[in-house]
């Protein structure tokens, strides 16, 4: 059980990636007060894992049911990100929070569902490792549950790395802010770019 468990964080954390991710969550939730910035990351690794969760044990019959394959979660995936990575790219999610704070309004974007939880945390690649541990457990009940644990000690590091990342972001000012913003737009709109090549590539050749 130990290795099991070990071989599933390992190939979670790797898929996951929270250190990659947690410039992104820094970048897009900059501006926002801590509590604010808090909030997003329990509720984007919660919602996360439920939904990992759900697709390590059902995820199988749920696409099979709507016609639905994992490069189609790919591509879908990758180009809502695009999206994203352009309006980081070009400060469209800054404008909208000034906006938000000139009119002395308390409401922030909740960025938990989209685009932390689903497709940064729960993505294509996280769905399927997750759906091919548990496949690997077989009909194991106790292998299932460790693999499930296995998952929910990944979201847990992933929740301390993006609590970590605002007051990292803070201490570096306003310039660097902007500047890493933008450059991690561009390397968020690559990655959006891959899942879709990646996606195209397996429905065309398999």
């Amino acid at each position: 059980m130990y290795e099991t468990f070990i071989s599933a964080f390992v190939a979670l954390f790797v898929i996951i990636d929270p250190p990659g991710i947690a410039p992104v969550f820094a970048s897009l939730t900059n501006g926002t007060p801590a509590q604010h910035q808090r909030r997003m990351a329990v509720k984007g690794t919660i919602i996360a894992l439920f939904i990992l969760i759900f697709f390590a044990f059902f995820g199988r019959s749920f696409l099979a049911l709507l016609g639905i394959s994992i490069d189609a979660l790919r591509i879908a995936g990758g180009l809502m990100l695009f999206i994203i990575a352009l309006e980081m790219v070009f400060e469209k999610r800054h404008a909208r929070k000034q906006e938000s704070a000139e009119k002395m309004d308390d409401y922030f974007e909740d960025i938990s569902v989209f685009p932390i939880a689903l497709p940064l945390l729960a993505g294509p690649g996280a769905i399927t490792t997750v759906m091919l541990q548990v496949a690997d457990a077989g009909a194991n009940m106790a292998a299932q549950l460790v693999v499930t644990a296995a998952l929910g000690a990944v979201m847990v590091v992933t929740l301390i790395v993006f609590l970590a990342s605002g007051p990292v972001m803070k201490l570096m000012g306003p310039t660097v802010n902007t500047i890493l913003t933008r450059l991690l737009g561009v390397i968020l709109a690559a990655l959006a770019t891959q899942f879709v090549l990646d996606g195209l590539r397996n429905s065309f050749i398999g």
